[in-house]
C-alpha cells in the first residue's frame, strides 16, 4: 500500500524529478527531464545518466550543456554520459565530454563513459580521451563495476 508521500524537485534547467514512497520499502519513481533532441536524462542506480542520441556536433552542444552543467553542478555528482545511440561526434562532442570530466573533477565526484560503436571508440582513442574516461560497452557494464 502507498502512503502517498510525494516529492518534487528541480534542478533549475526544467528537469523535474518525483519521488513517491512505499511504506518502509523505499519504492522510488521519477520522471525524466524533458526530452531534447540530442539528450535524456535519468536516474539509473544512483547515477545521473545523460544519455546523448544523434549527430553530436556544435548544434547538439549548444542544447545539451545546460544539462550538463546542471548534472555536473552537485557535490559528489554521479554521472554517466552512455553514447550507445550517437550516430556521429565531432570535436563539439569531445569538448562536451572534456567539460564533463573537469566538472565532475571539480566536485570530487565520479564520471563513467558507455561506448560500443567502433568509430566513436577510435575518436576516442586518437584524442587520448578513452584513457581519461576509459569507456565500457554497456550501462549495466559501468554501474554493476564495484
Amino acid at each position: 500500500m502507498r502512503s502517498g508521500v510525494t516529492c518534487s524537485a528541480t534542478t533549475g534547467v526544467g528537469e523535474r524529478f518525483v519521488h513517491e514512497a512505499a511504506g518502509g520499502d523505499g519504492v522510488a519513481r521519477h520522471r525524466p527531464a524533458p526530452p531534447t533532441r540530442f539528450l535524456r536524462i535519468h536516474q539509473d542506480r544512483g547515477h545521473t545518466v545523460l544519455d546523448l542520441r544523434g549527430e553530436i556536433d556544435i548544434l547538439a552542444e549548444v542544447e545539451v550543456v545546460p544539462h550538463l552543467d546542471a548534472a555536473t553542478s552537485v557535490p559528489e555528482c554521479r554521472v554517466v554520459i552512455d553514447l550507445t545511440r550517437v550516430e556521429f561526434l565531432d570535436a563539439s562532442g569531445l569538448r562536451l565530454l572534456y567539460r564533463a570530466r573537469q566538472r565532475v573533477l571539480e566536485q570530487h565526484g565520479s564520471l563513467h563513459l558507455v561506448c560500443a560503436d567502433a568509430l566513436t571508440l577510435r575518436v576516442l582513442r586518437i584524442t587520448g580521451l578513452a584513457r581519461l574516461l576509459p569507456p565500457r560497452p554497456t550501462l549495466d557494464a559501468v554501474l554493476e563495476r564495484p
